[in-house]
């Protein structure tokens, strides 16, 4: 049977309201209440001081996307919905609630009048995305809780699939909570280490390490990557999700001031997704979407962008060293 033409966009619609009922049981904390048995819809509603009815219909929302079952007591939650609980192993709740954040949703939502003035609608209604986040603290956590659970598979990948031995110092820039260069550090004893952030993020960086126990094999340094001679000394440096965040310029810029405070035998790893160079279906676009909704000129790049990119700084694209979770280092040299 031929597939209906008008499937696939009645499916992105739907998809909307399944998301919006995700996003109301993470929000609630449901999978945390319904961890230790099931609840009825008004027991729940009573523990997450909500709507008795509305949680009732949100239930049969998540019910038929497989979250929760239906059992003689209520509701129990399945494998699928503890990812929705802070404390379970691949927690994916604050993934959840960082799109689901209102500004962050009003965003996409906005993203056709993005493309017809080619400036992020979330930035003419909220500043810059990192500005929003100093001055909304409550989001910052979440968006800091949930790129600290992302880079969980490609930092262990990083620390696993590139080859860090005689490598006496890493300088992880704009490396937020320190998550990458941990794992770089955990898995090579005889590397040291600097996290290299604003002040902003330093602090809750720095409290990461010392948890890890690697507080004396690494300095936290405050700073701001488009100040020229502000980077500090390193031989290999990390850029994990930092260049997709910016412009070809302002990339340019950070890039050519690593370059400059790097020795000729430094290398840098932009640790990000690589678009295919065709029109491939590929799980970046959807965040290249993401991008241009909230930040605008940030974007997701090709291989050949990036050669482009790393040419125009002083860099030679070496290789590309696959990660897992659809992640990549493309490892630059100084020409």
């Amino acid at each position: 049977m031929t597939a209906n033409p008008a499937d696939a966009v009645w499916d992105a619609i739907y998809g909307i309201s399944r998301f919006a009922a995700l996003s109301t049981m993470a929000e609630l904390d449901f999978a945390a209440h319904l961890r230790d048995g099931p609840l009825s819809a008004d027991q729940l509603a009573a523990r997450c001081e909500a709507h008795p009815l509305s949680v009732r219909r949100v239930l049969r929302e998540l019910a038929g996307m497989g979250f929760v079952r239906s059992v003689p007591e209520g509701y129990e939650v399945t494998e699928a919905g503890l990812l929705l609980a802070d404390d379970s192993p691949g927690s994916l709740r604050s993934a959840i609630r960082l799109v689901g954040e209102e500004a962050y949703w009003n965003g996409m939502g906005k993203l056709p009048k993005t493309v017809k003035s080619g400036v992020s609608a979330f930035r003419e209604l909220h500043g810059p995305v990192y500005k929003y986040l100093g001055a909304n603290p409550e989001a910052a956590v979440v968006f800091d809780d949930y790129m600290t659970r992302r880079a969980i598979p490609f930092a262990n990948g990083l620390a696993d699939h590139y080859d860090f031995t005689g490598v006496e110092r890493v300088v992880d820039v704009g490396g937020g909570r320190g998550h990458i260069l941990t794992a770089v550090l955990a898995a090579h004893p005889g590397t040291r280490g600097v996290l290299f952030d604003l002040d902003r993020v330093i602090p809750s960086g720095r409290e990461a390490i010392a948890a890890a126990g690697l507080a004396d094999r690494c300095e936290c340094v405050v700073g701001d990557f488009f100040v020229p001679d502000g980077i500090p000394a390193g031989d290999v440096y990390i850029l994990a999700n930092v260049i997709h965040n910016w412009n070809d310029d302002d990339s340019v810029r950070i890039l050519s001031n690593i370059r400059a405070a790097m020795p000729s035998t430094g290398k840098i790893l932009i640790v990000e997704i690589v678009l295919p160079d065709d029109d491939s279906p590929h799980v970046g676009l959807d965040g290249d979407m993401r991008m241009l909704a909230l930040i605008g000129d940030g974007m997701e790049r090709t291989r050949t962008e990036y050669q482009t990119l790393l040419e125009k700084s002083g860099l030679a694209l070496s290789e590309i060293v696959e990660l897992p979770a659809w992640a990549s280092a493309v490892v630059a040299t100084p020409i």
